[in-house]
């Protein structure tokens, strides 16, 4: 039995600790191109109007502060949520088993049946990790949430907040380098590279397909830039 435990426990620690990181890089991931596409649109919306370089930076970093604290709070907020949402979790289900703990057993040995053990293994391995540590061990086959290690929205926050300055530094640094009249035409082209880059990194991560990662990344890009070149140009 106790081979049992350690084959079964840890690829579930793994893959929890795993989730974790991967929550914070995909944090970090969908800040640095909220970064590049939101002050992006800002500078080229400034740009089309033809506005002085001064103008230009106090715009880029308003657009970088004001959003890094926006996507820094917003990750704080949904973590928080998921991390509230997996205590409840844990309070409800060690309620289950107090008041349903026969009925907690046959669904962990229904979970060990569905994974290929036969009946009276599926019931035998059930019944002693229920006596072990019920409540670990039901956590982590119904809900795969780990006993008191719970996502932490610090790290989501920060991870979010600070990768949304580190993308908005190119099109700022890009839009106040190249000189007029190659200035939006030159930061647009920066910014559809760097784009081809965090929609490959996005779909990589959520094991979605890259070409249309890169494709719905760059179209939302590009459009907001468009947008707001003609209402800078429609305004300057």
């Amino acid at each position: 039995m106790k081979a049992i435990t350690t084959t079964n426990a840890k690829p579930l620690e793994h893959h929890f600790h795993l989730s974790e990181r991967l929550n914070n890089i995909r944090a970090g991931v969908l800040g640095a191109n909220d970064g590049i596409i939101s002050v992006a649109g800002i500078v080229v919306g400034v740009a089309s109007a033809h506005q002085s370089q001064y103008t230009l930076f106090l715009a880029g970093i308003s657009g970088m502060l004001a959003g890094a604290f926006s996507m820094g709070g917003g990750e704080y907020v949904s973590v928080s949520t998921q991390r509230d949402t997996q205590k409840s979790m844990m309070r409800l289900q060690k309620e289950a088993i107090q008041n349903e703990y026969d009925a907690e057993v046959a669904s962990l040995q229904r979970t060990y049946e569905s994974k290929g053990l036969p009946t009276p293994l599926a019931n035998q391995v059930a019944t002693a990790f229920m006596q072990k540590d019920s409540l670990d061990i039901t956590l982590r086959e119904k809900y795969n949430i780990e006993l008191h290690h719970y996502f932490n929205p610090w790290h989501a926050a920060f991870s979010s907040f600070f990768s949304f300055i580190l993308g908005s530094l190119l099109p700022i640094l890009t839009i106040l380098a190249i000189p007029y009249p190659y200035k939006v035409s030159g930061t647009v082209a920066s910014i559809v590279v760097a784009l081809i880059i965090t929609g490959y990194t996005s779909a990589t991560l959520g094991h979605a397909n890259r070409f249309k990662g890169i494709l719905r990344n760059v179209l939302t890009g590009v459009l907001t830039m468009v947008v707001t070149y003609l209402i800078g140009g429609s305004i300057g």
